[in-house]
Parts: C-alpha cells; structure tokens; sequence
C-alpha cells in the first residue's frame, strides 16, 4: 500500500508538553529553602528523585540542595547559590534572583506532602508517554529493528519498570507470609496471651488483646470523664513497663512512645503523671495548698521518688496546638526514625485540622484526619492511640449515657478506620444510671473489635489522683492517705 502523503491544506499537528506542573515544583524549592530539615522529612516518606523535576533549572535546583542537606550543611538561599556557584552551574539554574523568588510565594510546609504528590503523578505520566512513544517508534521502524514479539516484550518490560516505581505496589507474597508466619511464632514463645503491647490494665488486655501494631485505637468520651488520664495511664505502662501502682505489665520492657497533644500543655501532663505515680492528689499541687508543713514534706518526696522513676522513661511529647494532619505524620515519622517509638498518642481527633480540604467541610476534612491516622499507623507500623470527643447525643441513651459507635463526633470515617473503639464512661455522672452510687466506677466499653471481641471492662479511677486501676485492686482508703 503506498504511503499517505500530506496535503498542502492539512494543518500541522499541534505541539504537545508532556505533563508538569512549574507550580509544584516551585512550591517544594521554596520549602526546602525556608526549612529544609522539615521539607526532606515530609518529603522521605515519598522518595521525591530529582528526575520528577520537568524544568531543568528546578532539577538543577533540587538535585544540588538534597546534595548539601545528605552531607549535613545548612540550605537556605544564601548557601544554595554560592554552591551552586562554586559548581559552575548557577546560570543554569536561573542565578541568585531565580532562587531568591522560590521564597516568595505563600507557602504552606505542611501542603508538601500533596505537593509530591503532583510532582510523582506527572513523572509517571511523562514515563509512560516515553514508553509508549518509543514503542510507537519501533513500530513505525524497518524489519530489521525486532519482531514483534521483541517489541512486545521491551514495551511490557518498561511498563513493569514504571509499575515498580509505584510505592503502592503490592509486596512480594512469599515475603508477607513468611512474615507473618513468624510473627505468630513469636506469640506462640512468649506465652502472655498479647498479641500487642500491654495497656496496663489486665481486663482490658484479655477483651483487645493489647495495642497491635498498624492499628488504629480511639478512645472515645465525652468531656471530664478522664480520657487523657486513661491514655496517660497507658502510656507510662508502654513507657516504663509497668502501671501506675508500680507494678510490671505484661511483658515489662520499656517502650518509647510518642505523645501529641494539642488540648494540654506539656507541663500538664507531666504534673498529671507525677501526681499519677506518686499517688498526690493533683488538685493540691494545682492550689499549692497543705494542711501542714509536714504532709507537704511527705508530698514532695513522693513527687520526688516519682520524678526519679520517670526521669529516663523514653516519652517524647509535643504540645503544638493546631497540627495540620500532614505535619502530625512527619513529626511521627521523624520520632521513629530516631527514637524506635512503638506507641503513638494523639489527644485529640477533633483538634487536628487539614488544610488541603478544610474548605470543604468539617465533616470531610475530619474523614480526611481520620484516614491519615489509618495510614500513618501502618506506615509506622505501631498502634496509635487516638482520643476522640463524642457528640452530646450521646447523653440522651435513657439518662444513662451509654455512649455508641453513632456518637463518634463529626463523621463516620472514624468508626471505619478504627480497628478498635474504646467508648469511657463513668456512671456516676448520669443519676439514672444503676451504677450512680459508685463514684470510683469507670466502664470502658469495647463497642468495636477488628481482631477480637467486644464487651465492657470496668476500672476504678481514682478522680483525685488522675489514676485508673482494675477494677480489683479498687482500695478503701481516701487518696490523701497515700
């Protein structure tokens, strides 16, 4: 068949750029040059190359700065031109005003992670047009450049590189049984039943089987029914290896934990864990008052031996009000990668905000924190212990407020991304509750389960001392004798 010739009156095909986005690739330059530790520690979680860069300059830009940040030097403006400078290559790179301009915009740190995110999206398009073209080109070619099965054969094999190059992919089978295979080994040896880190608590061990990694825990109260306390308690077991009262959890090794608390502040906490510890009620130390010189001498050296003990206890807290769920993520993210964290805790849900979809809704952005827990529980794989604040209906359940799954606040991701749903109340809040004369009764109700059952745990809190215990070991003493 002779070849199709061109009329004169055809137009010309149009030019077509392959997919970039000058935007993103300007928003991630000018983060890592207002804060290039942080931006590198949002941007690890991608494995964000230099080759997702389409414009040469900002390829230039990016491959020079995560050179200079790898060797441990400080990149800002300043310091990224003049090494560039020293490398011959700053002109190419569009000279001192061209970065000096990528600082410019309003950048948003926190959004860096969406950014990549674009940047990873059009380099995989860009690689897949190449593929395409190039198989197109071998097609269009003489005999003599392969047979059709060898072109079939190249152009699967460049398609299996770019699906490779997709960090969702599916991990090798055998690898993930073997894994897990061992996994089971090891509860088998152990021989304490857990399947996950002790909460401290025996009963509530025995109903969740512990805190699992990659899971999604939420504690869910209404206000003032002790939930910090509850997961502060949780904590210093994780942390110390044993409960409040001092004694061993199961399994007794230390483990360090992570705490992120956007309600409290630091030194809230603290107090709340010396007074917990050292069995000294925290109001007192709140109003600075005693009954006498010398119970605050016996206070004070309890609050001292308490002290001791948590001096070495691998805690990490961060108090910042506010975090943006992306900027949650990396901090973790850093914490594991220097400190080993087995346990995160978050306090609480509703405090956390994303920008990227705060526009949209509270309802939404709340399914997009929700979801971005989820996943940063498996990417760390540790469990995260989340609190989360229930919707005042919740108080409407016959006057007895027993809480339900429906009452989780402002949306329904967070009942389906939790692999486990702790609902506290205490009886005593609510007169027509059967329980109401037992002012040290808590119940923990387990109202969902992934990997266990479900049903309700009953602990004594100790209101006085921001402590919770099993519910045996409940003593008739008042607190201030301790």
């Amino acid at each position: 068949m002779p070849p199709v010739r061109k009329r004169a009156y055809d137009p010309e095909p149009p030019v077509r750029v392959p997919p970039y986005s000058v935007e993103a690739e300007s928003a991630i330059l000018g983060a890592v040059l207002l804060d290039a530790p942080r931006t590198f520690e949002y941007l690890s979680g991608r494995h964000v190359e230099p080759a997702w860069f389409w414009v040469p300059a900002n390829r230039l830009v990016f491959e020079k700065a995560l050179e200079m940040h790898n060797e441990g030097k400080p990149v800002d403006a300043v310091t990224l031109a003049e090494a560039l400078e020293k490398a011959g290559t700053l002109e190419k790179a569009g000279g001192l005003p061209a970065i000096e301009k990528l600082t410019m915009g309003n950048l948003v740190l926190a959004h860096t992670e969406y950014y990549a995110d674009i940047l990873r999206e059009k380099f995989l398009r860009r690689r897949i047009i190449e593929t395409a073209e190039s198989a197109a080109s071998r097609c269009y070619g003489t005999d003599e450049e392969g047979e059709i099965s060898e072109i079939l054969g190249r152009a699967q094999a460049d398609m299996l590189e770019i699906s490779a190059e997709d960090e969702n992919g599916a991990p090798d089978w055998n690898k993930s049984l073997t894994s897990t295979f061992d996994r089971i080994n090891a509860l088998f040896s152990n021989n304490t039943g857990l399947t996950g880190l002790s909460t401290g608590f025996k009963d509530l061990d025995k109903t969740i089987q512990g805190l699992r990694p990659a899971e999604m825990v939420v504690l869910a109260a209404r206000p003032s029914m002790g939930k910090t306390s509850l997961a502060m308690n949780i904590c210093t077991a994780v942390a110390l290896g044993a409960d409040c009262t001092g004694n061993p959890v199961t399994g007794g090794e230390r483990q360090p934990v992570a705490i992120f608390s956007c309600e409290m502040s630091t030194d809230s906490l603290v107090t709340r864990m010396l007074c917990s510890m050292a069995r000294v009620p925290y109001y007192d130390i709140v109003r600075a008052k005693y009954s006498s010189e010398e119970e605050k001498r016996r206070q004070t050296k309890m609050l001292s031996q308490a002290a001791s003990k948590l001096m070495d206890a691998p805690i990490y807290v961060d108090d910042t009000g506010g975090l943006d769920i992306s900027d949650l993520r990396a901090r973790a993210r850093r914490l594991k990668k220097r400190h080993g964290i087995k346990l995160v805790m978050i306090d609480y849900l509703q405090l956390l905000n994303c920008n990227a979809v705060a526009s949209q809704g509270r309802q939404i952005e709340t399914s997009r924190i929700s979801g971005g827990i989820k996943a940063m529980a498996k990417e760390l794989d540790v469990p995260v212990l989340v609190l989360s604040q229930l919707a005042r209906k919740a108080e409407e359940h016959g006057g007895e407020g027993r809480p339900a799954l429906a009452d989780l606040r402002d949306s329904g991701a967070i009942e389906q991304d939790a692999d486990v749903v702790m609902l506290l109340r205490r009886p005593c809040k609510y007169p027509n509750s059967k329980d109401h004369d037992q002012l040290n009764l808590a119940v923990v109700d387990v109202a969902k389960n992934r990997n266990g059952r479900t049903g309700e745990v009953k602990l004594t809190f100790i209101d006085e001392l921001t402590q919770f215990t099993d519910a045996a070991d409940e003593r008739e003493e008042d607190p201030a004798d301790y």
